[in-house]
C-alpha cells in the first residue's frame, strides 16, 4: 500500500476564509461574533481575526440554528446557553445523517 500523505490542516482562518465556508459576508462574521460568546477568535499584530477549528465549528451550531432551523438570534443563544451539549449532539446528528444522505445517493447513481 503506498504512503500517502495526511493533509496538513490549519490551525487559524482568516475571516474571509470563514465567511466563503459558509458562503456569508464578513460582516456577519464579524456580528455573530459579538453577539455569541462562544466565538473567541485571536488577533494577530495587525488586529486581524484569527479563527480556530473549535470557532469554525462554534459557526456551524451557530449557522445550524440561524440559517437552517430559523432560530432568531436570541432564541441561539438561549439554546446554546440553556442545553450546549444536546445543541452540539443534535447538531453531529444532523451532519452524520447528511454525510450518510450523500454517501446513498452517489451509490444510487453509481448503479
Amino acid at each position: 500500500m503506498p504512503y500517502k500523505e495526511k493533509p496538513v490542516e490549519k490551525l487559524y482562518y482568516s475571516i474571509s476564509e470563514v465567511a466563503n465556508m459558509f458562503s456569508v459576508n464578513t460582516s456577519l462574521i464579524r456580528f455573530w461574533e459579538k453577539k455569541f460568546d462562544i466565538i473567541k477568535p485571536k488577533k494577530n499584530k495587525k488586529g486581524n481575526r484569527m479563527f480556530t477549528k473549535q470557532d469554525i465549528e462554534n459557526f456551524h451550531i451557530i449557522y445550524h440554528l440561524v440559517k437552517e432551523r430559523g432560530l432568531t438570534l436570541k432564541g441561539a443563544k438561549a439554546k446554546i446557553k440553556e442545553n450546549k451539549d444536546d445543541t452540539i449532539n443534535n447538531f453531529e446528528v444532523i451532519r452524520s445523517l447528511k454525510d450518510i444522505k450523500g454517501m446513498l445517493l452517489e451509490i444510487k447513481e453509481n448503479l
